[in-house]
């Protein structure tokens, strides 16, 4: 799978998701595109986060030198270690 593109094997997730919610799958093919989907769900994830790791905006600080400093979302999400109230701290942005 590393050797597959995000863009492909987000396709590929698609696919696998939109076959799954016809419903009209064998029990055997049902659990084993579920189980691919779950292996590219976790790939892409991990993509995701060192994309995320990667990204960094260019601030001036307070001499005029450039500085580099983590992007950040406006409304970001808590983390995983710091769940909100309710929430188990479980990954929930995986479709599966």
């Amino acid at each position: 799978m590393k050797d597959m593109s995000f863009e492909k094997a987000l396709a590929k997730l698609e696919t696998i998701v939109g076959k799954l919610e016809s419903g009209e799958l064998a029990l055997d093919e049902t659990l084993t595109l579920f189980e691919q989907g779950i292996h590219l769900a976790k790939y892409l994830h991990g993509e995701l986060g060192k994309a995320e790791k990667r990204i960094e905006i260019l601030l001036k600080d307070k001499d005029g030198e450039l500085k580099a400093e983590p992007f950040q979302l406006a409304e970001e999400e808590p983390k995983k270690d710091e769940p909100s109230d309710g929430e188990s701290g479980e990954n929930e942005s995986l479709p599966f």
